[in-house]
């Protein structure tokens, strides 16, 4: 099977670096997958999940921020925050969505409230990953 090379990176570590036959990401405009030949492509990152699939099998992911990039035959995904499924703490991302529920309660202006929100899509994003694995 036809492969491109991937390359994960987030400001702590880099949970992936390999041959990958496809990447679902969620683009700030929806999701896209990258299969290799894929025209050179640059998109910021959502938000939301990204699966990979290497040697046929898959893995999903929990993601925010950051961009998704292809040039040629390497694919980039930098990004802000990314954790595996299976790596997922579903206690610590239950506390989160309660804390950032109640954040977005006691905001006292907008900008508060937003960063709340962001907080909140976040901690909702990680546990809809978790519960798919």
């Amino acid at each position: 099977m036809s492969t491109f090379h991937l390359e994960i990176v987030t400001p702590d570590n880099r949970p992936f670096s390999g041959e990958a036959e496809r990447l679902l990401v969620r683009t700030t405009e929806g999701d896209v997958e990258i299969l290799p030949g894929h025209i050179d492509y640059l998109a910021t990152v959502g938000t939301g999940r990204a699966k990979i699939t290497v040697d046929k099998k898959s893995r999903l992911a929990a993601i925010s921020g950051g961009f998704v990039s292809v040039s040629g035959k390497k694919v980039s995904l930098v990004v802000t925050t990314f954790e595996y499924a299976d790596e997922i703490d579903v206690n610590r991302a239950i506390a989160a969505k309660k804390h950032a529920e109640e954040l977005i309660k006691q905001a006292k202006d907008a900008t508060e409230e937003a960063a709340a929100k962001a907080r909140l899509l976040r901690a909702m994003s990680r546990l809809a990953v978790a519960s798919k694995k």
